[in-house]
This record gives C-alpha cells, structure tokens and sequence, in this order.
C-alpha cells in the first residue's frame, strides 16, 4: 500500500496487533492493494509451476488453461475476503468470528497459523537453495557453509519485515516489485531461445481427472494459500473504499505476475525433459542452468528478493493468526516465534529432506482441504451480512457473534473430513491414509483415475460455503439487529 505518512518520518516496529485499525489510520484506496499482493506473487518460483502442472501429465493447452483458471479463481476469492477487511478493520483471523465465535474461531486460526507457517518456511528453503546452486555454478562454493550464510540472510530479512511490520513491508514490497519484475524480463529474454515450441506442442493430451488435479494444484499453491490472510492489508482501508475496487485490485496484484510466469515456464519445462525433471528437485535452482554466467548474480537476487516477498507477508500474517489463536503477546513477539519455527523448518528441508516436490505436493492438498472449508464459510458468511461488523463484538465471548457456535466448528470438521477422503498423495509416506472415501463412492480408490483429481478440496469449499448459506442465515440475520456491542479492549 502506499507510503501516505509524512516525509522523513523514520520506520517504527507495528504495535498494532489484533485491535482494529482506527478511522484516523485508515488511508488509501484499493488500487494501492497492487502493491503488497504483486509483490508477494512476483517470485521466478512461478516459472516453477509450469513444469508442476505438466507432471500431472497434461498438454501445455490443458496446463495453461488450469493455470489460468486456477490462478484467477483463487486470487478472487481472496478479493472477496479482502472485503471483510475493509468492512471490519480487524486482521483477516479476527474477522472470521463473526462466523466462528470469539473462541470457536480459535480451531480455523490454529490451522491458518500452521499453514502461513509452513509456506514462509517453504519460500525461505527454495531461496536458500537457489542461493548455493548459484554459488556452485560460479565456482565459490556451494556447499554447507554457502547454505548456512545463505539462511541467515534470508531469514534476518524475512523476520525484521516481519518484526517491524505494516510500514516496512508496504516499503519493501514496493521495491521487490520494481527490482523483481525488471530483472524477471531480463531473465525471459535471455533463456528465449530454449523454447522448443514443436516440443512443447507434441506433448499428448491428458484426462480429464488429471486437467482437475492441476487446476485445484494451481488454486492451493497461489490464491488458496493466501485466503486466510486475504484482509490483513485491505483493513487499512477507508470503509468508504469501493468493494469492487477491493476485489479487482486484490485479484489483479496477485495474479498478474503468476499468468505471465506460468506462461513462460510451460514453454521452458515443455521444452527439455532434463528441465522439468530437474525443478522437482530444485524449483528455482533448476532454472540457473540454461543462464549465462554473467546473469547468475542478478538471477540470484531476483530469486531471493521474489521469495522473501510473499515470505514477508506469510510471518506478518501468520503473527496474527497465532495471536488470534490465543497466544497473549505483542504481534511482534509472535512474528518472532514464528520466525524460530520456520528456521527450524528450513534446515529440514535444505539439510535433511530428500524430495522436494512431494512433500510440498502433500502439504498444499493437505492443508488446503480445511483452508478451503474456512474460506467457504467466511465467503458465505461474508455474503448475508448486510452491514459492517460489530467491532466491539468480535471480541467479546459474549457479544454478538456468540462464544463457541457449534454449526461452523461442525461444518469444517465435516467438510475437512470429506475432503481429505477425496484427496491423495504417494509421495509423502506420511499421507498414504488419505483417499479413503474414493472406493466407497465409486471412483475407481486409490489408484483410480480419480486419485489425483485433488476433488476434496473443491468438495470442502463447496461444503463450507452452501452448508453456511443454508444453515447460518437465520444465525446473521439476529446478529445484524442487535444494537452494536460498546468498546471493548481486543483479546
């Protein structure tokens, strides 16, 4: 969002936490939202995601049109969450009380906190690993100790934004984006020449069950991962700002740059079946390879730079979700807990992890299922509500929104449970037990041509959203004629 303070004013650490944002603080219009999400999504790790949706064994046309739409749809659904914010001032994980309840909600922010967590530490390891695969083709190493440098680097700057907050992470997405995105066309145009497009071209057709694995793989790994954080920026906002321009600037930021570079990466990974074979391991060392010497230091800073911009965003927001969870500390202090996790997750992953991709794989489809039955449920939430939210109320057990409703906290375990009946993953040896639903409603089991389809997560949304448009519109329709809740201290 952009700078609005007055010039010179020096950056101070956040100290706003889960207290909602004041009338006086809240500046801007939705056009600024580009800023935050472009830069989060800017990342080369898009042109990574091309071969990711060729491995599901469909044509470059299948592979762009689940890519197109999986992007879109899913960056728009975070449009709509983002309007919450507008409408509600509060971090996106106090907002959802109003369907949850003060302490109900504490179960979709466990999951939210989990799920944040998991991709900051996801973002930090690829550009750890993207960092030594640089330094090995220069010939200045790449061993033990370039990984450790390499980590300490990106995590002092992922946790200091993270730390100090709003102000700086608007600042520093501002020049990720323009660094980025300048050094991502010089990226483009010098590996052109790899684009075989009678190659490309002469890749067979896939089923349909395999073109749905893809999309829903498309929808996880961009705006579904981001759904549940989708109001933490827009609740600087005015409440007059216009909701359609909420939607279409969210959804713009975020998608534009993932598009192009998906484009990009179908051409390359369709072209060399070394390539594509070699991102699975290394989604964004793999791409150095078809570099010239001399761009590989520019190459490694726009690698980093695009990573630790949704990193950034990922601790900001997972700080949150912890305290929404029930953890009574300063923001900055959860950010910073956060950040120790997510160290820890990276040495993992960047010292002891054997296979990338199926890991990763497992963890979007895994904690995609009960992120997608929350985002059903809020959006539904979000639709019968007629007019802003009760502030006071969303933290008081026993203001409006009630203490531990029950028909939300069902309604996901539900959707959750058919979910992760519908879904499957052979690579993580960890996840063999789910799918179990797959032979008993008749699509073929484990092994059917169903198994990667990824339906439970489209099932779970689906269930969220039409059982709470059903079930929750007498439960809204009471609250909006209560007389709103008198300040309250946040908790």
């Amino acid at each position: 969002m952009a700078d609005t303070r007055e010039p010179g004013r020096q950056l101070q650490v956040e100290t706003h936490g889960l207290d909602v944002i004041g009338d006086a603080e809240r500046k801007g219009s939705p056009r600024t939202l580009f800023w935050p999400w472009f830069g989060a999504n800017v990342s080369v790790l898009g042109l990574s995601y091309g071969a990711f949706a060729l491995g599901f064994g469909i044509s470059f046309w299948q592979a762009l049109a689940a890519g197109v739409v999986g992007i879109i749809a899913s960056f728009l659904l975070c449009g709509f969450i983002a309007v919450a914010g507008k409408r509600g001032s509060a971090p996106t994980m106090v907002l959802s009380r109003a369907a949850y309840g003060v302490r109900g909600n504490r179960l979709p922010s466990v999951v939210s906190w989990v799920l944040t967590v998991g991709w900051e530490t996801v973002l930090i390891a690829l550009a750890t690993m993207a960092t030594a695969t640089v330094f090995t083709r220069l010939g200045w190493g790449g061993g033990t100790e370039t990984k450790v440098v390499a980590l300490v680097v990106v995590c002092a700057l992922t946790v200091a934004g993270g730390v100090t907050g709003f102000d700086l992470i608007m600042r520093l997405q501002t020049v990720i984006t323009v660094v980025t995105g300048v050094l991502t066309v010089v990226y483009v145009v010098l590996v052109a020449d790899h684009i075989h497009w009678a190659t490309v071209s002469a890749i067979p057709s896939g089923s349909a069950q395999e073109f749905i694995g893809a999309l829903v793989f498309m929808m996880t790994g961009f705006g579904l991962g981001w759904v549940n954080a989708a109001a933490d920026y827009s609740r600087y906002l005015p409440r007059t700002s216009s909701s359609r321009g909420v939607i279409g600037w969210t959804t713009f930021g975020g998608s534009a740059a993932p598009l192009l570079l998906l484009v990009f990466g179908l051409l390359l990974a369709g072209s060399s079946a070394p390539l594509d074979k070699a991102i699975a391991a290394d989604p964004i060392g793999a791409l150095t390879t078809i570099l010239p010497t001399w761009f590989l230091v520019p190459f490694a800073v726009v690698a980093v730079l695009g990573l630790v911009g949704g990193a950034v965003l990922d601790i900001y927001s997972s700080g949150l979700a912890l305290l929404s969870a029930g953890l009574p500390v300063p923001r900055y202090l959860a950010a910073l807990v956060d950040g120790v996790l997510m160290i820890a997750g990276s040495i993992y992953i960047v010292f002891f992890a054997d296979d990338f991709l199926g890991q990763f794989m497992g963890f979007l489809t895994t904690l995609g299922v009960p992120i997608a039955a929350w985002c059903g449920i809020m959006l539904a939430d979000l639709a019968l509500r007629r007019r802003d939210y009760d502030d006071a109320g969303l933290y008081r057990t026993a203001g409006r929104y009630g203490d531990v409703p029950p028909l939300p906290l069902l309604l996901t375990l539900a959707a959750t449970a058919l979910g992760w009946g519908l879904v499957t993953n052979t690579a993580a040896s960890w996840l063999t037990w789910q799918g179990y639903l797959l032979g008993p409603l008749g699509l073929g089991g484990k092994s059917g041509a169903w198994a990667y389809a990824n339906l439970g997560v489209l099932a779970a949304l689906a269930l969220g959203f039409l059982g709470t448009l059903v079930l929750a519109r007498g439960r809204v329709h009471t609250q909006e004629t209560e007389i709103p809740s008198a300040p309250a201290t946040t908790a």
